[in-house]
């Protein structure tokens, strides 16, 4: 039987058009679980070092084809009457023996002719029951593979000890793609699969399985979980993207195989912008930090995590502001009914001159009167509860907003026109507005000025009057710039 080779139209179908309709796993699973209140690993950054402090994050997932393939690892929702095909694999005692409901003409990851890892999901939406293979090649009337595994997903068994599964943690590949309909609902709630290029002759909780020969505590092990700084900044991203990153910090992500360095596994779409997830790329390695989630373990053989019932959030998550400036912020405290924080910069409760104060009661910041070296500060709301739980936002701190105006004094004979150019510095907001003598806009006993900065004299006014033209900041209304425009007789000629 020749397999049937999907366009990337129907790849995008397959792969997330429809609701999905089973869990991923119970709520308390250990990928379900949010690990930003978790402590930093004391090997966090020996690993990161390890993996690579300058290799950047690397969506490995996008829209359209790659070398004839999707780009990322596909997967295909069946239902309950999808008919299961026996499996053969090379390593046959840690694969689980099937049949597979996984259709003959499934995508695999790479396409037909793909040479790489060739994932191949499906996932039972009647049973809720999830088939993955590793290097799968659809046969006649079977599947035939390195690897395979089944999981419930409504159970939190873990793989037997020391198994592999279609991945070298043993772990399930599904459970860790960014996907689009998750963009689509706004928020990712599990935890993201990442490969690292070197990883140790071990795993940890809850991965079951490990693919090295190295045994230096320097190399990761599979299984570790890292996660974005809580003080990255990602305000500057698009929306989508944000999602992402946000994903990132609440749920980290955890090492799954060995390939490049943080390459972030998803599901391929036609929906998803190539462009918009390259900016991603823009992100090192030393903004990560590894977590011991096995902290939440409450058996090893159960992916069931301890949970931490009380969190606490601030927003906005990032911001900017200028020195002296001021920023509200508010926090929520879920799971507690005391919602009561105390508020710090960085580590210091209320703040200090160097880094800004906030309010201990309003949560209401104040820049500091010079930016800080490095020039962003953490802001922090930590429980009162007792709970511990914490949440933080990255305020970048600039330079004043300054306005310069063009030219800044003219002579005008009545009815003469002169282009007024004013630079707004320190702000993405550049936008200005323009006054005559203080009237937005002028009038016809001053002149009048357009929203270009075109000025136009009075037709009569006294020779030698000077009037003023000023632009001012929209951002920082404080701050303006003006220009005297003195007045000519009208010409003899």
């Amino acid at each position: 039987m020749k397999p049937l080779i999907l366009s990337a139209a129907a790849i995008a179908l397959a792969c997330g058009a429809h609701a999905q309709t089973c869990p991923v796993f119970p709520p308390d699973n250990i990928w379900n679980t949010r690990i930003d209140q978790l402590p930093v690993h004391p090997s966090s950054s020996t690993w990161v070092n390890t993996i690579g402090p300058t290799a950047f994050l690397h969506p490995d997932f996008g829209s359209g084809t790659y070398n004839g393939g999707p780009i990322g690892i596909p997967f295909v929702r069946v239902p309950g009457t999808q008919p299961k095909y026996p499996a053969s694999f090379l390593y046959q005692r840690e694969s689980d023996f099937g049949p597979y409901a996984i259709p003959l003409n499934a995508p695999v990851e790479g396409g037909s002719a793909g040479t790489g890892d060739r994932h191949t999901i499906a996932i039972d939406t009647a049973n809720c029951v999830l088939y993955e293979i590793y290097r799968a090649f659809p046969q006649a009337t079977s599947w035939k593979g390195d690897s395979g595994a089944i999981f419930s997903l409504g159970s939190n068994q873990l793989r037997p000890e020391t198994w592999t599964s279609a991945d070298a943690a043993g772990l399930p590949v599904f459970a860790g793609l960014v996907r689009y309909d998750e963009i689509l609902v706004g928020e990712i709630r599990h935890a993201l699969r990442f490969t690292a290029p070197r990883t140790r002759r071990g795993y940890v909780w809850p991965a079951r399985h490990f693919a090295s020969s190295r045994t230096g505590a320097e190399f990761p092990p599979m299984g570790a979980r890292f996660r974005l700084k809580a003080s990255f900044d990602i305000s500057k991203f698009s929306p989508t993207n944000q999602i992402i990153l946000t994903a990132l910090k609440r749920y980290g992500m955890m090492i799954a195989d060995n390939g490049s360095a943080w390459y972030l596994s998803g599901a391929p779409d036609a929906r998803w912008n190539d462009s918009e997830l390259r900016a991603l790329r823009t992100i090192g390695g030393s903004n990560f930090e590894a977590v011991d989630a096995t902290t939440l373990m409450i058996t090893p053989h159960s992916g069931q995590a301890r949970q931490t019932s009380v969190f606490a959030e601030v927003a906005p998550v990032s911001a900017a502001v200028t020195v002296n400036g001021k920023l509200p912020f508010t926090a929520k405290v879920s799971g507690d009914t005391n919602q009561a924080v105390i508020w710090d910069v960085n580590g210091t409760v209320g703040g200090y001159g160097a880094v800004g104060f906030i309010d201990s009661i309003s949560g209401l910041y104040t820049a500091p009167a010079a930016v800080p070296t490095p020039a962003t500060v953490t802001v922090r709301a930590t429980s009162r509860g007792g709970s511990g739980a914490a949440g933080s936002a990255t305020v970048t701190i600039l330079p004043a907003v300054t306005v310069t105006i063009s030219p800044t004094g003219v002579s005008l004979r009545p009815a003469a026109t002169r282009q007024f150019r004013a630079t707004v510095r320190n702000t993405a907001n550049t936008a200005v507005v323009w006054k005559v003598n203080g009237i937005a806009g002028g009038n016809a006993v001053v002149g009048t000025v357009s929203a270009t900065g075109i000025y136009t004299a009075p037709s009569q006014a006294a020779a030698g009057t000077i009037l003023s033209v000023s632009a001012t900041s929209a951002a920082d209304p404080s701050k303006m710039a003006a220009a005297a425009v003195t007045l000519l007789a009208a010409s003899s000629r």
